[in-house]
C-alpha cells in the first residue's frame, strides 16, 4: 500500500512542477538539442551478457549527477602544489567553502541542473559540499525520459548474475550536458568486492594471526603515539556488530573509542558476508592507532552508493580514510571512474588522504588472464596499498618481508602516470599510473588476529594492509599536530619525495606478472613503513 501511494504521488509531480521551472525545460523537451555523456555506458553488453527484458517502468532508482569542476586544470595545479613538500603552498589546504567558491559550480549552474531534473519528474535530493554532486531519484520511466536512454535487464554470461543497465549513453540538453560528467546509478552491474581472505595459522592471536603488539613491533610504531585526537574514516558496504569490536579491544587491552556509524543513502542494509571485512578494518585500526576516533560510513553497494559514500567522507572533513572495497578498472564505466576521481580530487585539495587496497588477485585483478589493476587503488589521488608477508622476531621486531603473491599491482589502463611518479617510471608501465604506491602485511598465513561473528580467527588480504597504512596516517597526523605542522593529506607526492627513506624495501617475491626489486616495484611499491623513521623524514 505504501509503495502504491508513492507511485501515485509521483505521477502528478511533473504537472505540479511545470509552473515552477524555467520554460526551456517545462516546454517541448523532446525538441531540445541533446548531447551524450561520453563513457557513461557499459561496453560489451551484448557480448558478455544477455538482455532479458525491460526494467519495470515503476522501479524506483537513485542516481548521482556529477558536475565537472570549474577550472579543472587549475585544480590539478593546486593539488600538485599543496601536496608537494618542496612547494611553499604545501599543507595550505582549502576549506569546504573555499573549494566550492574556487572550483565548484556556481549556485546558478546547480539550480539549472536541479530545475531540469525536477521538470522530468525526478526528486532532487542533497547537493553536496563543493557544488559538484547532486542526488536525485525517480522511476525507471522518468529516468529514461530525463536521460534519453533505455533501461534493460541483463544476465551476466559468466556469473549468471542479473542486473540492469542503460543500453545507450545518457543524453542531456546541451546547456546542461556541458556541466555534467557522469550520471551514476543507471546500471548496477559492478558490485564492489572486499579484499579479504580467511585462514588460520599458529601465531599469538587466540585464533591465529598477528596481534597488535606484533604489527606495531614489526612496523616500529612507538608507544608514544596512539592516534589520540585523530579521526579515521572507513568506507564500507556492510555493517558490523559492536560486541565483536568490544571483545577484540578488551582482549588486547586497547581502550579504543567506540566507532561511530554514519549511514549514507539509508546505509548498507542487513549484515551480510562483508561483516568480517568491516570488523577487520576497525580492529586493524584499533591495533595500530588504538586511540583514534573511527567513523564507519556505511552505504549501498551500488555505483550511486559508492559516489555518495565517498562524497559523505569528504563532506565530513575526516583527514584519513581506509578503503578495502574495489573492482577492476575494466569492470567499470569510464565516466563512473571519473566521477569517483572528482571526489578524491576535492578531498586532496582539502587535505584528505585515502588509502585503498590494491586487490587480492595479483597482477590479474579482473581474473580474465590479463594484467589489470583494481580501482580505486589506481586513482592518482589515492595511495594504493599492496600486500606483503611480514615476519617478526620473538621480541615482536621486524625480521624480514617479502611480496605476497596475491597483492594487486601493475599499470592502469585509465590514468596517465602522474608527475610525482615519473621518477620511478618503468618501461612496463607504458606511461600510465603504476600501482601500488606502498604495501603492508597482507599474507593470509599468518594473517592478522581478529574477532568477528562471535569467534576468533585470522584474516589476510590487502584489506588488512590498507588500514595498516591509514593507521600510520593518523599516527603521523598526531605527531604533525604536536609539531605545529599540517596533516599529511594526499600522501603520494610526499611519500615519493622520501625516495625510499623510512621504508622496508622488499626485493623478493612476485604477484604473477611482476617481481619485487630494489626500490619501487609493481608488487610492493616503495614497501612497508618504518613508522618512526618515515614520520621523521616526512616531518622534515
Amino acid at each position: 500500500m505504501t509503495s502504491r501511494l508513492k507511485l501515485v504521488g509521483l505521477v502528478a509531480v511533473p504537472a505540479l512542477l511545470a509552473a515552477a521551472v524555467p520554460s526551456a525545460y517545462a516546454a517541448a523537451q523532446p525538441h531540445t538539442t541533446r548531447a551524450a555523456i561520453a563513457g557513461d555506458v557499459l561496453t560489451g553488453l551484448n557480448h558478455d551478457a544477455a538482455r532479458t527484458g525491460a526494467v519495470s517502468a515503476a522501479k524506483r532508482i537513485s542516481v548521482a549527477i556529477s558536475l565537472t569542476p570549474r577550472n579543472n586544470k587549475g585544480l590539478d595545479t593546486f593539488i600538485a602544489n599543496v601536496s608537494n613538500p618542496q612547494s611553499s603552498s604545501y599543507g595550505h589546504y582549502l576549506t569546504k567553502a573555499q573549494f566550492a567558491a574556487r572550483f565548484g559550480r556556481t549556485d546558478a549552474e546547480v539550480k539549472q541542473v536541479k530545475d531540469f531534473l525536477r521538470a522530468q519528474g525526478l526528486t532532487v535530493g542533497k547537493v553536496h559540499s563543493g557544488n559538484l554532486l547532486v542526488d536525485a531519484s525517480g522511476t525507471a520511466a522518468q529516468l529514461e525520459k530525463a536521460f534519453g536512454t533505455k533501461l534493460s535487464t541483463w544476465k551476466d554470461a559468466k556469473s549468471g548474475r542479473a542486473f540492469y543497465a542503460n543500453e545507450t549513453a545518457p543524453t542531456l540538453p546541451t546547456g546542461i550536458a556541458g556541466l555534467v560528467s557522469d550520471v551514476t546509478g543507471l546500471n548496477n552491474r559492478a558490485q564492489l568486492h572486499h579484499q579479504a581472505t580467511n585462514t588460520v595459522a599458529p601465531r599469538n592471536g587466540p585464533g591465529g594471526g598477528y596481534t597488535p603488539a606484533q604489527l606495531k613491533g614489526g612496523y616500529n610504531v612507538s608507544g608514544t603515539y596512539t592516534g589520540s585526537g585523530q579521526k579515521i574514516a572507513l568506507l564500507e558496504f556492510d555493517g558490523f556488530a559492536q560486541s565483536n569490536i568490544t571483545k577484540y579491544d578488551t582482549n588486547y587491552s586497547l581502550g579504543s573509542p567506540t566507532p561511530t556509524v554514519s549511514k549514507v543513502d539509508g546505509g548498507s542494509g542487513a549484515l551480510g558476508d562483508g561483516q568480517v571485512e568491516v570488523e577487520l578494518d576497525i580492529e586493524v585500526l584499533h591495533a595500530i592507532a588504538p586511540k583514534a576516533n573511527v567513523t564507519v560510513f556505511e552505504g549501498p553497494n551500488s555505483d550511486a552508493g559508492e559516489v555518495d559514500t565517498y562524497q559523505a567522507i569528504v563532506d565530513s572533513g575526516i583527514p584519513t580514510t581506509s578503503i578495502s572495497w574495489g573492482a577492476s578498472e575494466s569492470q567499470r564505466t569510464t565516466s563512473n571512474i571519473n566521477a569517483v576521481d572528482a571526489v578524491f580530487k576535492a578531498g586532496a585539495a582539502e587535505g584528505l588522504g585515502f588509502y585503498a587496497a590494491s586487490g587480492d588477485d595479483g597482477s590479474d585483478d579482473a581474473g580474465d588472464g590479463t594484467t589489470t589493476v583494481d580501482y580505486p587503488a589506481s586513482d592518482p589521488y589515492v595511495t594504493g596499498v599492496g600486500g606483503t608477508k611480514l615476519t617478526v622476531t620473538s621480541a615482536n621486531a621486524f625480521s624480514k618481508e617479502v611480496a605476497w603473491s596475491g597483492g594487486g599491482g601493475g599499470k592502469s589502463s585509465v590514468f596517465k602516470i602522474p608527475s610525482w611518479q615519473t621518477a620511478v617510471q618503468k618501461t612496463a608501465g607504458g606511461g600510465y599510473r603504476q600501482v601500488p604506491d606502498v604495501s603492508a602485511h597482507a599474507n593470509p598465513s599468518p594473517g592478522v588476529s581478529i574477532y568477528s561473528q562471535g569467534t576468533w580467527t585470522s584474516v589476510g588480504g590487502t584489506s588488512a594492509a590498507a588500514p595498516e597504512w591509514a593507521a600510520f596516517g593518523a599516527l603521523y597526523n598526531q605527531q604533525a599536530a604536536a609539531a605545529g605542522k599540517a596533516n599529511l593529506g594526499f600522501a603520494n607526492p610526499a611519500l615519493y619525495t622520501a625516495s625510499g627513506t623510512g621504508f622496508h624495501d622488499i626485493t623478493s617475491g612476485s604477484n604473477g606478472a611482476y617481481s619485487a626489486a630494489t626500490g619501487w616495484d609493481f608488487t610492493t611499491g616503495w614497501g612497508s613503513y618504518n613508522a618512526a623513521t618515515l614520520a621523521t623524514k616526512l616531518l622534515g
